[in-house]
């Protein structure tokens, strides 16, 4: 591999196929991975690392395997690679399709992970990607969250034992507290035209906790705090925030829509799937002990690198794609604390760039 090395103290970004990259990092050397891999839905068209490529590549050993199967294949050698490079204990928290959420933790679990638990993104805004049928017919329904998986490497001996030895084992619950309760598995984001006095009526956060916003904005009964985390959805500012010198470049979620919308303004971080940074911090800082190295092996546009650096991790992100490795490394460089000096990228052979 050829090296393009910037000295930096916390972030290393690897390119090339994470399944590849993985075997190419010291083993137990990583204390969390926190990650939002492919859901392998078939929405992406043209994207080699969603649905159609992930089948080929799990095809190869010449299976005659269905598309979920494939999939689950995939992931499975994925949970084989985060397995080897996790330290006893370390925890997995992948991003999942509610669709598909079922192979991958079939998948991490064949490799060898316990399965802990299921986390819910909750959320307003969404497109039912669905076939309009006549008689006021569809195929899906609107997309109102994204489950998690919450997974961890077999423990050494006890988890006292465990966190002694490494460091991991437990999730840092205290520095998720919300409103000094005990974290809960479920997790919501505001809508963007929420605000500080009003949510907006279509607010997930504001329908399944209407008493505790009441008394938010200061109207209703005193009521007790709730323990459910809430984070607003990622806006355009903070999802271009580093990127001012990259080109702008047309993003369509929609790809296969016979009846296009207006087409929205070019955007020149037009990774599809943006989590919010203070969603992935708040991840970060439940499955990663402090100081510790967070992975992701699908790095995408860097949102889980900037929230480690932000939560005083060190972090390691492979990604496959060059232009989302250019993104990754801005976006990553500009939410870097004050001091922290530029990423330090490998960049592997990632092939010739496609033209979108």
């Amino acid at each position: 591999m050829t090296e393009r090395n910037r000295k930096i103290a916390g972030a290393t970004l690897l390119g090339g196929d994470c399944l590849e990259v993985l075997e190419t990092l010291d083993p137990e050397s990583i204390d969390a991975i926190v990650t939002d891999p492919p859901y392998a839905i078939g929405q992406l068209v043209g994207e080699r690392w969603d649905d159609a490529g992930m089948v080929r590549v799990a095809r190869a050993g010449g299976d005659r395997l269905s598309a979920g199967e494939a999939f689950e294949a995939w992931c499975r050698e994925l949970g084989k690679g985060c397995l080897r490079v996790l330290k006893p204990g370390g925890h997995m928290l992948a991003f999942s399709s509610p669709r598909t959420v079922h192979r991958l933790a079939c998948g991490v679990e064949d490799a060898g992970f316990e399965i802990r638990d299921e986390l819910m993104w909750l959320y307003g805004t969404g497109m039912p990607k669905s076939h309009r049928l006549p008689g006021g017919r569809s195929t899906t329904l609107k997309p109102a969250y994204e489950p998690i998986v919450l997974a961890r490497r077999p423990l050494v001996g006890t988890t006292k034992e465990t966190l002694a030895a490494f460091g991991t084992g437990a999730l840092n619950t205290d520095a998720c507290k919300v409103s000094g309760r005990h974290p809960a598995n479920v997790l919501l984001s505001h809508e963007p035209e929420c605000r500080e006095e009003r949510c907006a009526s279509n607010c997930a956060a504001a329908l399944v906790d209407a008493d505790a916003f009441r008394h938010r904005r200061g109207s209703g009964p005193q009521v007790e705090p709730s323990r459910i985390f809430y984070c607003p959805k990622v806006s355009r500012a903070e999802r271009e925030a580093g990127c001012e010198r990259l080109p702008r470049r047309d993003l369509d979620h929609f790809p296969r829509a016979k009846n296009k919308c207006k087409t929205p303004e070019p955007t020149r971080n037009f990774h599809p799937t943006v989590k919010p940074l203070e969603l992935m911090r708040w991840l970060v800082r439940l499955g990663c002990p402090p100081g510790g190295v967070v992975l992701d092996p699908t790095c995408g546009s860097g949102s889980t690198g900037a929230a480690a650096l932000l939560e005083e991790r060190r972090f390691v992100g492979i990604e496959l794609d060059p232009f989302y490795m250019e993104i990754a490394e801005a976006r990553i460089a500009h939410w870097a604390p004050e001091g922290t000096l530029q990423p330090r990228v490998r960049r592997g052979p990632l092939g010739k760039r496609r033209r979108r």
